[in-house]
């Protein structure tokens, strides 16, 4: 689809794993309210789709070829942007991949692949839009954390660590823009039901396979016990998480972070007031591995 060039109040935003789960919301909630929205992503049947809804609702969204983890897919796709729109008001990195696995059973390829495009991904993009955004003096990075850039448990190793790694970053980006009024948020949701979680099976399919035999067997029925009452209570949407996102864009200034859920909300509370010891004996007990195995 065509986007429109952007208007003064509403920048082009270019978002990153934008065809599916919580990026997709984000791009049709953002060009449903006035602002043109380049979506990128890997899947060409996603991004059809995402195209036809586009059409048949009259957004103003353009699909993107992009993989974050090849750095001339970026270029390509940042300069598709930029001659189309002008310029890129917004920047929203939210492509993002999860393993589930032990971290002694982790193998480093998949360590690898995570951190790549967690983490190399948004700085990859980062570093491809920030020089105009610095030089024109106005300019928004969002980037996508999680509660697990906060709050690590068993089997998520790999995924908080990446998204431990994209919290430093962006407080420390922050802190660097600040003179050049170039803002950079981030966004921490809890679980929101989003295909990511069927993504993620696939990619961790390897190590479930043999969950059973593994001498982490009883951590991984701890983790699916603990997995299915955080989905059977997930109450929070997509839409809702892209609601959070505009008023990211809409506050002046923005806030540093921006939580979305209430486990997130009380996650983030409980890391600031509650020890190691304390938190680390409630998640224990959660998944039932409080005592020795």
């Amino acid at each position: 689809m065509t986007a429109s060039r952007p208007h003064d109040s509403n920048p082009a935003v270019l978002i990153t794993g934008a065809t599916d789960g919580l990026g997709r919301a984000m791009a049709i909630f953002l060009a449903a309210n006035g602002y043109p929205v380049f979506a990128a992503g890997r899947s060409a049947e996603k991004r059809a789709s995402l195209d036809r809804l586009a059409d048949d609702r009259k957004l103003s969204i353009e699909t993107l070829d992009m993989d974050v983890s090849d750095d001339a897919s970026v270029r390509r796709g940042v300069a598709r942007v930029l001659e189309r729109a002008g310029e890129i008001g917004v920047l929203i990195n939210n492509a993002g991949v999860a393993y589930v696995a032990p971290v002694e059973e982790l193998r480093l390829d998949d360590l690898h692949a995570q951190f790549e495009i967690n983490f190399f991904g948004a700085v990859r993009l980062i570093h491809a839009v920030l020089p105009a955004m610095r030089e024109r003096r106005r300019g928004r990075i969002l980037n996508i954390s999680s509660i697990a850039g906060k709050i690590a448990s068993p089997l998520f190793g790999s995924y908080a660590s990446s998204k431990f790694a994209l919290e430093g970053l962006s407080d420390s980006l922050r802190l660097e823009l600040a003179p050049f009024g170039v803002h950079v948020v981030l966004i921490e949701p809890g679980y929101i039901p989003t295909n990511m979680a069927n993504s993620s099976l696939e990619l961790s399919s390897v190590y479930a396979a043999r969950a059973e035999k593994s001498p982490y067997a009883a951590v991984y029925r701890g983790f699916r016990n603990s997995w299915k009452q955080t989905t059977d209570a997930a109450r929070t949407t997509p839409e809702d998480c892209a609601r959070v996102i505009l008023r990211a864009l809409l506050d002046s200034p923005p806030r540093a972070r921006y939580t979305v859920t209430r486990r997130a909300r009380i996650g983030v509370l409980a890391k600031r007031f509650l020890s190691d010891r304390f938190l680390d004996k409630r998640i224990l007990h959660a998944m039932g591995l409080d005592k020795p195995l």
